[in-house]
């Protein structure tokens, strides 16, 4: 086997470095139960073997859920509370009905149900909510391998790295840490909730590695496998050498690793003395004792869309009120700032008649649904007041573009809050703020910034608007970094507006989390930078070795650069 045969590229999904021999890990295949022609069968029956079905996946998750809270990782829990719901849905029981109507038997119905759902969420377009389809198949899967009378329990005969097209999140809870020391899978993605736990656990893990997964499955079985879930990097069978370089690597992970901890604590200031707070973008609950313990000083963008998108009815108050509080639990008196539900055409929900839209980017989407289902941001707004009596919490609407979008968050605050006191729930303070993601919200900040507490810039979707960029088209790449100069002007623009009215500016977008970016943004004048719990401890480093007169001077004369190769030259 030649050495480009032996190394392999995968995409990076957990720190750290692993060597030892491989295994697959595959479920046992689903077979048929009873197949009998429809004509023959008893529906009712059969439902009812489902429903029993899901009742003992329930209380299977549950204990899961308990298990890895045991484990000291109670908010990754939630993966597992959330999936009891997705089997408590009703539009599973209806679809598994309607696939058993069609012949299939009670397996297959399951099977088929919960693989229709997870086909609508991976059909997305968004990365975090595609991963999601894993979940609900996970818990179709579970809920058949009961009708089948198959165990769940994996098992392994030693220490190795696991390979596989894919992990369901609680295959990877059930897996024996003490034996597994890795992951490489075929499929999935860092945003998926094996990945999740795998960070959780402190498993190196490498996903979208089709093209490792098979050399290594045409590999003798037990075969020794060097893997870096940093750099994504897999070589098979390694050499005496290249055995050496992955040893280094997990030694400087390692240390990397304490160091961070023993930073997590440190503020981000500069060596002249300019103090920058670092926060958190969080996607779900279970995100966040991680990035408190990477020394997050709070949420910057607390992404909701989880609650809304795997069901077929909206979720209650009493669930968006238990989601919430447990992240300002987890933070501990540090703000958290929830974004309102961001879904449009291009993120259909089967309880909001959204019509199909040409271009959902530009359309009715986030704030703008609130003209016409107004009772989905009262909900979830009640449930922010009422998480805000146990910590500070902060509110911003998406897609704002005027004072007129602004007064409409206002106008539903307003009720929102009184609907609170009226229900006899205790409330409290809530900081209302509005994301500058068009290009309008920034030119016109300065008329509606006396009414708001604050405003965060999601550079994301701001570079796309700016530059015409859709965000998932491949052919336009090199417009796609958010050094661009005509960001950096817009961007200059927010920080002299919200310096002029007093109000709290921050950035909650990935250039936040590219320390070369959060250079660019401090220099720009932002002291609040919001990113994934991954990238605080580098940034920290960044911030702390950097003179903010140095960067400030750096940034400035970025602004008048002809593209961000440019920019980023001036802080390499």
């Amino acid at each position: 086997m030649t050495t480009v045969e032996r190394t392999f590229q995968g995409v990076p999904a957990a720190a750290g470095v692993a060597i030892a021999p491989w295994v697959g890990l595959e479920p046992p295949a689903l077979e048929p139960v009873a197949p009998q022609p429809s004509t023959d069968r008893d529906i009712d029956a059969d439902v009812e073997r489902i429903r029993d079905a899901i009742a003992a996946a329930v209380r299977d998750l549950e204990a899961l859920a308990a298990d890895v809270v045991a484990d000291g990782h109670s908010t990754e829990a939630g993966i597992f509370r959330a999936q009891v719901e997705m089997a408590r849905d009703p539009a599973l029981l209806d679809g598994a009905r309607g696939e058993l109507q069609r012949g299939a038997d009670p397996v297959r119905a399951v099977v088929a149900a919960a693989a229709a759902i997870a086909e609508v969420l991976a059909g997305l377009g968004d990365p975090l909510l595609a991963a999601r389809a894993t979940d609900v198949r996970d818990v179709g899967e579970r809920i058949a391998r009961r009708l089948a009378g198959l165990s769940d329990a994996p098992t392994l005969a030693g220490p190795a790295i696991v390979v596989a097209d894919d992990l369901t999140p609680s295959l990877t809870a059930s897996l024996p840490r003490d034996r597994v020391l890795g992951i490489v899978l075929a499929g999935s993605s860092p945003t998926a909730h094996a990945a999740i736990l795998s960070r959780a656990y402190g498993i190196p893990a490498v996903v979208g590695a089709a093209e490792a997964v098979r050399a290594i499955r045409s590999s003798a079985a037990g075969t020794l496998l060097a893997v870096d879930g940093e750099t994504g990097e897999i070589v098979i069978d390694p050499e005496a050498t290249e055995r050496a370089r992955f040893e280094q690597a997990r030694a400087a992970v390692d240390e990397r690793r304490e160091r961070d901890r023993q930073a997590a604590s440190e503020p981000a200031v500069t060596i002249d003395g300019v103090d920058v707070t670092l926060s958190a973008n969080i996607g779900s609950p279970a995100e966040a004792e991680s990035a408190v313990q990477l020394g997050a000083r709070g949420v910057g963008l607390f992404r909701t869309e989880f609650l809304f998108l795997e069901r077929d009815r909206p979720p209650s108050e009493e669930e968006q009120l238990a989601a919430y509080a447990s992240v300002v639990a987890a933070f501990r008196g540090h703000p958290v700032t929830i974004r309102l539900l961001d879904v449009g055409g291009d993120k259909p929900i089967p309880y909001l008649p959204i019509p199909r839209e040409d271009n959902p980017f530009l359309g009715v989407r986030a704030l703008r649904l609130a003209e016409t289902q107004p009772d989905v941001f009262l909900t979830q707004l009640r449930a922010c007041y009422r998480a805000a009596a146990d910590g500070p919490v902060k509110v911003m609407a998406p897609m704002v573009a005027d004072t007129s979008d602004v007064a409409v968050l206002l106008d539903l605050a307003t009720r929102a809050r009184a609907q609170a006191v009226e229900a006899g729930h205790p409330v409290g303070h809530v900081q209302l703020g509005v994301m500058l993601e068009i290009p309008a919200a920034i030119l016109t900040l300065p008329s509606y910034a006396p009414d708001i507490g604050f405003a965060s810039i999601g550079t994301n979707d701001l570079l796309q608007y700016t530059l015409a960029v859709d965000r998932g088209n491949p052919a336009l790449e090199r417009y796609r970094d958010p050094l661009h100069p005509a960001l950096l002007s817009l961007i200059r623009t927010a920080v002299v507006a919200a310096d002029a009215a007093g109000m709290e500016l921050s950035v909650c977008g990935e250039m936040a989390g590219d320390p070369i970016g959060a250079l660019a943004l401090v220099g720009l004048g932002v002291r609040v930078l919001s990113m994934s719990p991954a990238n605080l401890a580098a940034v920290r480093r960044g911030i702390r070795a950097s003179s903010a007169e140095v960067i400030r001077d750096h940034a400035l004369a970025a602004l008048g650069d002809d593209g961000p190769a440019a920019v980023r030259g001036r802080f390499a």
